[in-house]
């Protein structure tokens, strides 16, 4: 495995380990909160993949002619990554997840299209495929060592019928998860943060700084958006 790859998803798991950690407290793992609320990752793959599904025109009582958010399925599966990951740091070291997640990466059969047409109406069921798989798969009672590969597998085709490389998903989650550490230092759970900054969602203003700066570190991310944060009125 490339050294450098590695180090991206060790990364991406030790951020996820630090955010649950910071966020639930040190039972997690055990499936609760420091307030004692049951957590239960799998569901919130299933949620997430049901949001993601949502950014499809599959309703056949209203948006008939429309097409795909294909940046709005982008952020969705960066938020169901960090359900998978939480789920699978359950029972393993970020060392030892990173390396299976690297293992199970794989390509798969089907690729969503940049432009949605008339003819992709008719294939639409097998364009939502890959995703309704991942969903059913969350919703299985097991936890075994061969479900975790299938589990990461299916995750992995997903990301590529979505049309993301490796590197893109990485910068994106860096960016997810400033953010959601960023919430949380701002009194989130509170109910005092701001989602709205000047007409904007946090989140687009975080998409922003991305693009302006595409190798920018988590830290220096966190930077800009405290320095973001501390001009609103």
């Amino acid at each position: 495995m490339g050294s450098r790859k590695y180090e991206k998803m060790l990364e991406m798991f030790v951020l996820q380990n630090r955010l649950n950690d910071d966020t639930n407290g040190p039972k997690w793992r055990e499936g609760v909160t420091k307030q004692g609320k049951v957590i239960n990752w799998k569901r919130c793959i299933v949620m997430e993949s049901a949001e993601l599904i949502d950014s499809f025109s599959w309703k056949h009582w209203k948006n008939i002619a429309g097409g795909i958010d294909l940046e709005n399925i982008k952020i969705e599966m960066v938020d169901i990554w960090h359900f998978v990951m939480s789920y699978i740091l359950r029972f393993r070291s970020p060392e030892a997840a990173a390396k299976l997640a690297l293992a199970t990466m794989r390509e798969g059969a089907v690729r969503l299209p940049n432009s949605w047409s008339e003819a992709d109406n008719a294939r639409i069921e097998t364009l939502l495929e890959p995703f309704e798989n991942l969903m059913a798969l969350a919703l299985i009672k097991t936890d075994d060592d061969a479900y975790h590969e299938e589990l990461l597998e299916q995750f992995w085709e997903c990301v590529d019928a979505v049309g993301m490389n490796f590197d893109e998903l990485y910068r994106l989650y860096i960016g997810k998860n400033a953010l959601n550490q960023f919430r949380q230092m701002h009194g989130y759970k509170e109910g005092i943060y701001r989602k709205v900054w000047d007409g904007r969602e946090d989140n687009v203003v975080m998409q922003e700084i991305l693009a302006r700066n595409p190798d920018i570190t988590y830290e220096k991310l966190l930077e800009s958006l405290e320095e973001r944060y501390a001009t609103l009125k």
